[in-house]
């Protein structure tokens, strides 16, 4: 049975009101104070609270206040009872979180009314609570799911790699992998579906089998420009199935030669990759790598191109998603991807622990607890 709860300064008010509401089976508890009610509704959690306005050290407007500033008392029901009429006293109220309003004096058959449509409320917004708690556990654990996808650093190789991906609040999009194509090639992408939800994750993951697979016909995985043709080819408009309905991608793809030292790239309306170069008087030269293009499923008569670069020793390359810096900060701006080149330019190449210093900078940066996009970054050292 769902309790609930009164408090009154009053107690011949309590008497009357307990009564009347005991008779129709309600199981109530009362309070002679605003501060044992506050007590009391911590401990009992009632689905509905009917309480006086004018009561002496704390009033009705503070115990709502402290009522629903408390998270496990989200869903409860606020009765004011007040002799107040005026339309601001109201305002009021029901900007501090009150529900309902019940005059003075009390008549009885309008008291159960309203706890009956109170009561109803309650329910409600209780099933919408579990509801929505159901939603983020599955979301959560299709958020786990695609992180059990994605692969985990190499150190002992030919090339050094590491990678983090932190999803957002929301189901997101992001996906990336590095494979050896050959003993001598490596592939490397990153990708970023539009949107958040559902959708946009199953897509990624399409994406991400069929890369892995390398089932795109006729393409040679060796040139990306050849790849991304073929991937908007195959996901042009992603509408062959409704959970792709007006999704695109926008990915970077590339492939590294070890012998020559030759990377070659391209890439679809992604940000560019971040190539950071030691030279010999100590100074750090930092090279954008991008090409011109717009994202995979676009437009079906979209070319992609490639372009190529020799990677000089002790080099990094940084691959990532505009979660990365698209950080809303406290004071409103947002962080950008220049403040985040020279973040990288400013560490040292050697240092093992890059990556966990860059994402407890931007967690610094960030105004909300949660992010509000996927963040994915892959880190390339090439000793």
């Amino acid at each position: 049975m769902t309790q609930i709860l009164l408090i009154d300064d009053d107690p011949t008010t309590r008497l009357v009101l307990k009564r009347a509401l005991t008779k129709q089976g309600y199981k109530v508890a009362v309070a002679p104070n605003g501060e044992e009610g506050v007590a009391a509704a911590q401990k009992l959690r009632p689905g509905l609270i009917i309480c006086d306005w004018m009561m002496p050290v704390m009033d009705g407007l503070e115990v709502c206040r402290r009522v629903k500033a408390n998270p496990e008392l989200s869903t409860t029901f606020f009765i004011l009872l007040t002799a107040r009429g005026a339309i601001e006293d109201r305002v009021t109220g029901l900007d501090t979180g009150a529900d309902e309003f019940l005059a003075k004096p009390i008549e009885i058959n309008e008291l159960q009314a309203r706890v009956r449509a109170g009561l109803r409320i309650h329910q409600l917004s209780q099933d919408l609570q579990r509801q929505k708690h159901m939603l983020e556990t599955e979301l959560n654990e299709a958020a786990d799911y695609v992180r059990s996808l994605l692969p985990t650093s190499v150190k002992d190789a030919p090339v050094t790699i590491d990678a983090r991906f932190i999803p957002s609040k929301q189901l997101g999009g992001d996906c990336y992998d590095f494979e050896w194509l050959d003993p001598n090639h490596l592939a490397i992408y990153l990708l970023d579906v539009s949107g958040h939800g559902v959708g946009s994750a199953l897509l990624s993951i399409s994406v991400l089998n069929v890369l892995r697979s390398r089932s795109l016909p006729n393409t040679s995985f060796y040139k990306p420009s050849e790849v991304l043709k073929a991937l908007n080819q195959t996901f042009q408009g992603s509408n062959n199935s409704e959970f792709y309905d007006d999704k695109y991608f926008t990915i970077w793809y590339g492939v590294y030669h070890i012998e020559s030292r030759q990377l070659v790239y391209a890439s679809a309306g992604h940000p560019p990759a971040i190539l950071v170069v030691p030279s010999t008087d100590d100074r750090i030269e930092i090279d954008r790598l991008k090409t011109p293009s717009i994202p995979i499923g676009m437009f079906p008569e979209s070319e992609y191109t490639s372009k190529e670069c020799k990677i000089a020793v002790s080099s990094t390359l940084y691959i990532f998603s505009d979660g990365v810096y698209e950080i809303q900060q406290p004071d409103g701006t947002v962080w950008g991807l220049n403040a985040f080149t020279e973040l990288l330019a400013s560490y040292p190449a050697k240092n093992s622990d890059t990556l966990d210093r860059l994402l407890n900078y931007i967690r610094a940066l960030n105004s909300y607890e949660i992010l509000d996009d996927d963040l994915s970054l892959l880190q390339l050292k090439f000793p």
